[in-house]
């Protein structure tokens, strides 16, 4: 059959929520309406099995569909995204015949929505370590500690979130397990960002915060690890980033193309479309983004197909990301320039983008780790 992306995200949803985008934009607000309108057109549940209530798409199709909708409103798609990564590591473990996360697809079937407890400030250890004291409590596990960037946070039903395990008898352990939201977690109202201010990726404080046991989904040790929870992480929350920020370089690359078309120059009477200047940059435009939507597509379906890409995995998946970021800061910088000086006000689409890219520099893969990532793949790790 044939995947169409306008089945899960008809033109008349995405209209609606681009007309809502810069009004959460300028309020600092989150996109409840969004949330609620994608939860109904079961968008949250597209990763989930069809036997269990899902859609039962693969990576590939939802990053396509992740591209779609971070054309409309990409805060609303980075949001999103933290849902998708959590159901997407759960198809990660199906797929492979791996239990434990089977509560994930039937809470997303039945609309809880998940986000992602994973950033902690000034850990840059990121899924290989942790600041948040995991301390057993009968089979499951108590919480304290402090995780940032939590995107969803005015919604999210449970959290995933990891910790550090020292007191068990082969501690230390990394715990990767869900709670749900009780008066253990105190959310700070302290998201005032420069761009994907929708996100609401306020900070999260956690206070003894109890994981049932059978929301414990790994214990493993510290530091990298082939475990199917740091490959699933790993491959869906960098592919599906890179979706979000190839979806913001379409939507500028179309901006700037309806604007050219408009504008008339009064030099020469006729639109900018004619300019030669202007043509090489809307060509350097395309001939930039064209490269990412095939790379996003591979690598998705080497997830969904289970490829063996053996040790080339993290450089592969780190540079997918890396690129897209690049990719979109420029392409939305040159479609600034494009369209000229009405792209400077606030009240532009293209300012928002502007905003709403610089955000992709700061999510896991960084420059400094793809870089060092590669590095390592090509010339081995550093000399002590």
């Amino acid at each position: 059959m044939t995947f169409d992306p306008k089945a899960y995200l008809p033109d008349d949803l995405l209209d609606r929520i681009r007309e809502r985008a810069p009004i959460h934009d300028r309020e600092n607000t989150f996109p409840q309406r969004d949330l609620e309108e994608l939860r109904d057109a079961g968008y949250l549940r597209i990763l989930v099995p069809a036997e269990r209530g899902g859609a039962g798409l693969g990576l590939e199709q939802a990053a396509v569909l992740q591209q779609r909708l971070a054309t409309a409103a990409p805060a609303t798609a980075l949001a999103i995204n933290m849902h998708l990564v959590w159901t997407g590591v759960a198809k990660v473990f199906s797929d492979r015949g791996v239990p434990g996360m089977e509560f994930v697809q039937d809470g997303a079937a039945r609309g809880e929505v998940f986000a992602f407890g994973i950033s902690e400030g000034g850990n840059d250890l990121v899924l290989f370590g942790s600041d948040t004291t995991a301390v057993p409590q009968g089979d499951g596990y108590a919480f304290t500690g402090t995780k940032i960037f939590t995107s969803l946070a005015p919604v999210w039903t449970k959290l995933g979130l990891h910790g550090l395990d020292t007191t068990s008898p082969d501690a230390p352990k990394l715990v990767f397990a869900f709670i749900d939201r009780t008066d253990a977690v105190t959310t700070s109202d302290d998201w005032d960002t420069l761009g994907m201010r929708a996100t609401q990726s306020r900070t999260t404080r956690l206070d003894g915060a109890v994981a049932a046991p059978e929301h414990v989904v790994r214990r493993i040790d510290p530091g990298p690890s082939p475990d199917p929870i740091i490959f699933g992480i790993f491959s869906v929350f960098e592919l599906l980033l890179a979706s979000v920020y190839t979806g913001i370089a379409r939507r500028a690359l179309d901006l700037a193309v309806e604007t050219v078309q408009k504008r008339t120059s009064k030099k020469t009477g006729l639109t900018y479309s004619q300019d030669p200047d202007i043509r090489w940059r809307i060509a350097d435009m395309s001939l930039a983004y064209d490269a990412l939507p095939p790379q996003i597509a591979a690598l998705a379906r080497d997830v969904d197909e289970q490829a063996d890409n053996g040790a080339r995995w993290f450089t592969l998946l780190s540079g997918t990301k890396h690129r897209a970021v690049v990719m979109a800061k420029h392409v939305v910088d040159e479609a600034i320039l494009t369209a000229g000086g009405g792209s400077y006000f606030s009240s532009n689409e293209l300012s928002r983008l502007y905003r709403d890219v610089l955000a992709g520099m700061f999510h896991p893969s960084d420059p400094e780790s793809a870089h060092s990532t590669a590095a390592s793949a090509l010339l081995g790790p550093l000399e002590n």
